[in-house]
């Protein structure tokens, strides 16, 4: 049973707003360690530098979208196994089935509150601790 309290989880999204909820919620339940990443491309310079316990991504952004950043994840070996949450505004099944086939661990529909995100975490990485 992992910690939330050690978790260590990098937020990605374009809209500083989203990142400031997806940080709240993270914190509402337990989770505090949480760098901020404003693009793909800054997300892969922080992975780079940084180990984190899972990626919550936002899949439109300008530059480098969440799909392109979780397939460089993927192709990594390095990263390859990194637990990845894709988020978005939209209800696509289309777009669902695209980040399964890219490895994405689960999928999050926008706007989400601290008990979704908890349930989404929880089903990727086991029931969280305190």
């Amino acid at each position: 049973m992992p910690s939330a309290s050690t978790l260590r989880v990098l937020i990605v999204d374009d809209q500083m707003s989203m990142r400031g909820i997806a940080r709240y919620c993270l914190q509402e339940i337990g989770i505090k360690n949480v760098v901020e990443a404003k693009s793909g491309a800054e997300a892969l310079v922080a992975i780079g530098s940084n180990k984190f316990d899972l990626i919550i991504s936002d899949w439109n952004m300008d530059g480098m979208d969440g799909l392109t950043l979780l397939k460089t994840i993927r192709s990594n070996p390095l990263t390859k196994r990194m637990p990845f949450i894709m988020a978005t505004g939209q209800r696509d099944t289309e777009m669902v089935k695209t980040a399964i086939q890219a490895g994405v661990n689960n999928y999050m529909v926008k706007p989400f509150n601290a008990a979704t995100m908890k349930q989404k975490i929880e089903s990727v990485i086991g029931k969280l601790g305190a």
